[in-house]
């Protein structure tokens, strides 16, 4: 007997030894990813820590990173579960293009869920702002008038801001005015709806005009499963860096420009639908004008405007998507390439407009794929203007029009389908400009590919 209880003593405490060095072991892997800044976290269905590299981005990007735990496999299906229920989409998007964007979303960009295990919560009464210093996830939920959720973070700080059900009307001044961060996510919980608007004339920040519903210095992400209505008495959301649209149902209504960005505006999927008395987007960087690009790969975007459906001032590439456009000018920019998607434009000036924008490209118009219908207004309309060059390899084109294209450089046409006025063609006529191999623009000196950086 007293053999047994030695060797059943022995036996426990070696048990008790081995669990202490799997938990310091786990300890320690997790004390390394936190500290390598480059690595997720990932815990085996033996309950131990596994450090392992991230594929995905740069060190100053890493936090970005999905980190996923894994429990136990089912005994039954030997599958195994997860814990963060995240859900992510995949953006199509290409790297030969005008714009290289193969790099252009993060995998945090594509999360439309987020990890609301360590979020802190605000429920916003009226007339009480709410300020936000540091780098988390915050849920905003409630009803209220005149409050103003500030993110004044540090430089390399990402904020995540969860719309639960979160209502506010504001009088004169941003309802959301990110004033410092890396960057800034707004996330619609599933099954929501939050609105957000300003109802009277915008009031400035000293020297800061501050012009939007949505007002960010710094780049900001609108996603998730929910719904947002914006409604504005200027622009709907303005952002002097990039702005990003990867998920969610997008509602805005301003009486200036609907979605408005220095640096450009992407949009890889997600509902929206945009009224503006200006631009539905627009992009314009003053100070570089190798800037101010709109890039579209997928979700659907509908625009009525009084003015530019899409305005870029250098490179507007579509990639894929379902656009709907109803504007004065459907689309311009300085180089505008159409790779795929589904277009569809009435404008009542012209359909799409390669204009002479920026100083770092030459004016043109590129349709290598997708299916693009243009109907025009009676009257001094064209369906496809370039100022600089015509470029036709591929696609699906369809123009009503008195005048379906007029192009001042060289026409390139070795490719797609052509159909004028119900009339299926291989002659692409030029209305009024300078005729093929001539006229300004004709070279190609696009100055490469890329987002001007």
């Amino acid at each position: 007997m007293k053999h047994f209880w030695k060797t059943t003593t022995a036996f426990l405490l070696c048990a008790l030894l081995a669990l202490s060095l799997a938990a310091c072991s786990a300890d320690s892997a997790a004390q390394t990813a936190a500290e390598s800044g480059k690595t997720s976290l990932t815990t085996s269905t033996d309950g131990t820590a596994l450090a392992t590299q991230s594929d995905g981005e740069s060190l100053a990007q890493s936090e970005e990173q999905t980190v996923q735990t894994t429990i136990p496999a089912n005994p039954e299906t030997g599958e195994a579960a997860t814990q963060s229920g995240e859900v992510s989409i995949t953006a199509n998007t290409s790297s030969d293009g005008a714009m290289d964007a193969s790099d252009l979303f993060s995998q945090r960009d594509l999360r439309q869920t987020a990890d609301q295990s360590g979020a802190v919560t605000y429920s916003v009464s009226d007339g009480t702002d709410v300020t936000i210093s540091t780098g988390g996830v915050y849920v905003l939920q409630g009803s209220a008038a005149n409050v103003t959720v500030y993110v004044e973070a540090g430089d390399e700080d990402k904020v995540q801001l969860v719309l639960n059900g979160l209502t506010v009307a504001n009088d004169s001044f941003p309802v959301i005015y990110v004033k410092n961060a890396d960057k800034v996510f707004v996330t619609t919980v599933a099954s929501t709806e939050s609105s957000l608007s300003v109802t009277g004339t915008f009031r400035a920040d000293g020297s800061t005009n501050t012009d939007a519903v949505i007002f960010s210095r710094d780049d900001l992400v609108l996603n998730g499963l929910g719904s947002l209505r914006i409604s504005s008495t200027d622009n709907g959301v303005s952002c002097k860096d990039e702005l990003k649209i990867t998920g969610g149902v997008l509602t805005v209504s301003a009486k200036g420009h609907g979605l408005e960005a220095n640096d450009g505006i992407a949009m890889a999927d997600g509902t929206v639908s945009v009224t503006a008395g200006q631009d539905g987007l627009h992009a314009e960087n003053d100070d570089d004008d190798r800037e101010g690009w709109i890039y579209v790969c997928g979700g659907t975007l509908d625009v009525n405007a009084a003015d530019d459906g899409l305005h870029a001032v250098s490179i507007l590439q579509i990639d894929g998507g379902t656009l709907n456009v109803s504007a004065a000018e459907g689309m311009e920019g300085t180089w505008i390439q159409i790779n795929d998607g589904a277009i569809t434009i009435q404008a009542s000036d012209d359909g799409i407009n390669g204009a002479r924008k920026s100083n770092s490209y030459t004016a043109c118009v590129e349709i290598n794929g997708g299916v693009l219908n243009v109907t025009m207004g009676q009257g001094d309309t064209d369906g496809i203007d370039s100022n600089g060059n015509l470029t036709i390899t591929g696609g699906e084109i369809n123009v009503n029009a008195q005048s379906p294209f007029d192009y001042d450089g060289t026409l390139t046409h070795t490719g797609g389908t052509v159909t004028v006025n119900g009339v299926q063609t291989t002659n692409i006529t030029n209305q009024f400009g300078g005729g093929p191999g001539g006229g300004p623009g004709g070279g190609w000196n696009n100055g490469g590919r890329g987002r001007g950086h």
